[in-house]
């Protein structure tokens, strides 16, 4: 067992988690402070187009997103800088071409234009440059910074879509908006990342094999999750009417609150749930956390619920009483993030599988079943509880031969090995 910390190394532990958590937090406020004045401004139609479309980005840019937790692995293992920057740069490619397929399946499936709908797959690829910079902060322990880069891109990304919806833009508009603010806070990552400073990390980079490979598996899991969390609003638009589709956006907006807030709690878990001794008990204290943050997310949304039609718009009256469940939905999926993160840490990306099946039957049922709102949230929340429930069996079915493995490994007591020798 390792020696504890020293109080001065708890402290600097305390300070950097501190410096990500609040970068995290207040870019994610961010983020959903733009869905009130959108919400409001935007009207029920206008808003349900706003809102596919960014959860259709959010799919597009799955490798981009999962880019991070990979180079930030790879950085520590002793891959170079340059080698890095190369696979970032293929990522990005890869990705945009991706968002320009993605785009005509996209107007078909969610009945939407051509200008708004390449205006929001666009930001797809900086987040790319974002999220390898972000990596590359994180493996040289620049947490402090890390956490101000977060900020500054939470800025960046939500503080041009607010302006474009109070001057009067349509949802195509706002998606223009958000995408240039994605593509300045993309170059000044960059910037700051390109900048040795407190790097660490080994510079030898004989041992080092990564490659695009290494991303697109990190992907499939990374691609469940976010499926998993979009997919009810992605086919929203295919079965229910326009005016709906918009009320359930707005629901959807408890849902991603609840699900993206405790984000930070990944975060600071992460470097457990690759050690082998101590997964189990960081996956439960996370869980744990989670639970509890969920607990309080949803209990808010229920009180909150009532006042939507007074802050908010009488249009969106219909999904007052729901908002508790769409906030629950959010923090059943929190914990599978988790639980995900978790198979990715241990490089066992099998664990997805269980979700991703629970996957495959919600898109079954929504698509023959659905075709209200209460409804549609109501197979949402259910499959976010067969996908933890699944994927927990999982965990704990494939952590028991290690487990067995382990203890088989583990020194026998003396008395024990003289008995034997007799």
């Amino acid at each position: 067992m390792a020696p504890p910390a020293p109080p001065a190394v708890r402290g600097s532990t305390v300070r950097s988690l501190g410096w990500v958590t609040a970068g995290t937090m207040l870019a994610n406020l961010l983020a959903y402070a733009v869905q009130v004045p959108a919400s409001r401004v935007l009207g029920p139609d206008g808003f349900g187009e706003f809102s596919v479309l960014n959860a259709a980005m959010l799919v597009a840019s799955v490798p981009a997103l999962a880019l991070q937790s990979v180079v930030a692995r790879e950085r520590v293992r002793g891959t170079s800088e340059p080698r890095l920057w190369r696979l970032i740069g293929i990522v990005f490619t890869v990705v945009l071409a991706a968002s320009v397929v993605a785009t005509g399946v996209m107007m078909r499936l969610a009945h939407t234009g051509l200008d708004s709908t390449a205006a929001a797959l666009a930001s797809a690829a900086p987040l790319a440059l974002i999220a390898g910079g972000q990596g590359l902060l994180q493996a040289a322990g620049r947490f402090q910074l890390l956490g101000i880069v977060l900020a500054a891109v939470g800025v960046l990304r939500s503080a041009p879509v607010v302006a474009a919806v109070y001057v009067g833009s349509d949802a195509t508009g706002a998606l223009v908006a958000g995408t240039a603010g994605t593509v300045v806070a993309a170059v000044v990552v960059a910037l700051i990342a390109a900048n040795p400073a407190g790097g660490s990390g080994s510079a030898d980079d004989r041992r080092s094999a990564i490659a695009l490979p290494d991303v697109l598996a990190a992907s499939g899991v990374q691609f469940v999750m976010i499926v998993a969390v979009s997919v009810d609003l992605l086919l929203s638009r295919s079965v229910l009417s326009p005016a709906d589709a918009g009320v359930y956006a707005l629901g959807a907006v408890a849902a991603k609150a609840a699900f993206w807030l405790p984000q930070a709690v990944g975060v600071v878990v992460y470097p457990r749930l690759a050690d082998p001794v101590r997964s189990g008990t960081a996956l439960r204290s996370g869980v744990v956390v989670l639970g509890l943050i969920g607990f309080a997310v949803t209990a808010a949304a229920a009180l909150g619920g009532p006042l939507v039609p007074t802050v908010i718009s009488a249009d969106y009256r219909p999904v007052a009483g729901l908002m508790w469940l769409f906030a629950l939905t959010g923090a059943l999926l929190s914990v599978l993030q988790l639980m995900l993160l978790t198979a990715i840490a241990q490089n066992r990306t099998r664990g997805a599988l269980p979700a991703l099946v629970v996957l495959v039957a919600e898109v079954i049922v929504i698509m023959t079943c659905v075709d209200s709102v209460i409804e549609l949230i109501g197979v949402a929340a259910s499959a976010a509880a067969c996908a933890v429930v699944a994927t927990g069996v999982w965990l704990v079915a494939a952590d028991r031969p290690r487990s067995a493995a382990t203890a088989g490994d583990a020194p026998t007591a003396p008395g024990r090995r003289r008995r034997r020798s007799r």
